[in-house]
């Protein structure tokens, strides 16, 4: 089970309607795709959404990363002995996380799927299905309330919502959901580091009785200091994401004592599935709950991410709906949405194909 073809493209494809965070919006986005061939016929499938705004990592940057001349040193290399390759990931490709995700999946497909599984199955399966959030972008709320009202009657049960650039209004157009949603919807919001310490101390102060899930990321990434600073009460209900790229960043947010109470792995901020996992074991030694978030992303790399989001113990949340924004994706399978629930397909691998 030899390696013997490599290929990648990327395709830029619109939203069905802007999308925008605090600290930027747009109306496209640019994915990067990668097909790894052997010789026994199998097809391996992987794909990157680079998020300069996150890790640094440029559009070009990650197509470089991806030409088929620089990953030649994969060509011959035995998919039986996939997570060696793996492991050479960490140092050929650290400077692009997302490309590392790609090629990362790539190989856990292969692998999988040489043992004719599901790759969540050789990893060890601890949960079948868990509702994912849709996320609401930054907008007016009578907008934000409608899209919200739409989306429920969709099937997602969980919400997440964009703040960051107006603390008060975003206060109110927390007051304004609760009052017009179920009771029973759930409901988590991401300021996206647009908070100060003082905005993110008086956000807490003012939404502590609207039932919020969690905060994720209200101050910028390098203010570990200044998170760790907030009363236990608050610390415990932030989720860090943009602080939380590898596991070294593990261990600055939990000592000398604990900056947060919950982490957000993306597969794009820390280089794929091993990545994931090797930060998900640290957070389950530590006891911190887990979500599982995405980019705007295909459904190659949203399947990936469910794999590991359900092969880890402590995955509480899923955020993964990465692909709703999009006019179209190059992908198709992988899992399905049953009443706001993911469940992943019983095919081999990622159990994905090109649409």
């Amino acid at each position: 089970m030899k390696i013997h073809a490599l290929c990648s493209w990327q395709e830029t494809i619109p939203f069905t309607h802007p999308f925008a965070v605090a600290y930027t919006s747009s109306n496209e986005a640019t994915l990067h795709f990668l097909e790894i061939r052997t010789d026994g016929g199998l097809l391996g499938r992987g794909s990157a959404s680079p998020s300069v705004h996150v890790t640094g990592e440029t559009t070009d940057a990650c197509a470089a990363a991806l030409d088929e001349t620089k990953l030649g040193w994969l060509l011959g290399g035995d998919v039986r002995h996939a997570h060696s390759l793996i492991r050479q990931l960490r140092t050929r490709l650290y400077a692009t996380p997302a490309a590392c995700a790609a090629v990362d999946m790539a190989l856990h497909d292969l692998f999988a799927q040489v043992l004719d599984v599901p790759l969540v199955d050789f990893l060890g399966r601890c949960h079948t299905a868990l509702p994912t959030s849709i996320t609401i972008g930054l907008k007016p709320i009578p907008e934000v309330l409608s899209e919200a009202r739409e989306c429920l009657t969709r099937g997602y049960r969980a919400l997440k919502i964009k703040l960051g650039r107006n603390v008060e209004e975003d206060i109110e157009k927390l007051y304004k959901l609760r009052e017009t949603l179920p009771a029973e919807t759930m409901i988590r919001v991401d300021p996206n580091q647009g908070y100060s310490a003082e905005q993110t101390r008086h956000f807490f102060k003012q939404t502590r009785g609207l039932a919020l899930e969690l905060i994720e990321q209200p101050m910028p990434a390098d203010a570990i200091g200044e998170m760790r600073g907030m009363p236990l009460e608050l610390r415990e209900t932030l989720c860090a994401d943009e602080s939380l790229h590898s596991p070294e960043d593990v261990v600055r947010l939990l000592t000398p004592k604990p900056a947060c109470g919950l982490f957000n792995i993306k597969l794009m901020k820390c280089g794929g599935i091993d990545g994931g996992l090797r930060i998900a074991r640290m957070a389950e030694v530590a006891q911190i709950p887990l979500m599982w978030g995405c980019m705007v992303e295909s459904r190659v790399s949203l399947a990936a991410a469910l794999h590991a989001a359900y092969a880890s113990p402590n995955t509480r949340f899923l955020d993964l709906d990465g692909d709703t924004d999009l006019v179209r994706d190059p992908a198709a399978g992988g899992f399905v949405l049953e009443t706001g629930n993911l469940r992943l397909l019983d095919r081999p691998g990622l159990g994905v194909e090109w649409s």
